[in-house]
């Protein structure tokens, strides 16, 4: 039995060109645009508002907005 559990993203899908927060890690609060997924869709690149394209957890992510993941930064 194979499972494709591995291969989804840990939280709500992100469009390209949609602005996105980093909600966890080492770099909290950085404001960015959500570029695209890795290979590994648990990960994606963003551009950062400096204009460095990183590339981060996707489970570190949240829209600005969104209140399950604390305040907008």
């Amino acid at each position: 039995m194979s499972s494709v559990s591995s291969l989804q993203p840990v939280v709500p899908e992100f469009r390209e060109g949609e602005e996105v927060v980093l909600a966890e890690g080492s770099y909290q609060g950085t404001l960015g645009v959500f570029l695209r997924l890795k290979d590994d869709v648990n990960w994606a690149e963003i551009t950062e508002r400096n204009g460095n394209v990183r590339s981060h957890p996707i489970a570190w992510l949240a829209r600005p907005t969104d209140p399950m993941r604390g305040p907008s930064y």
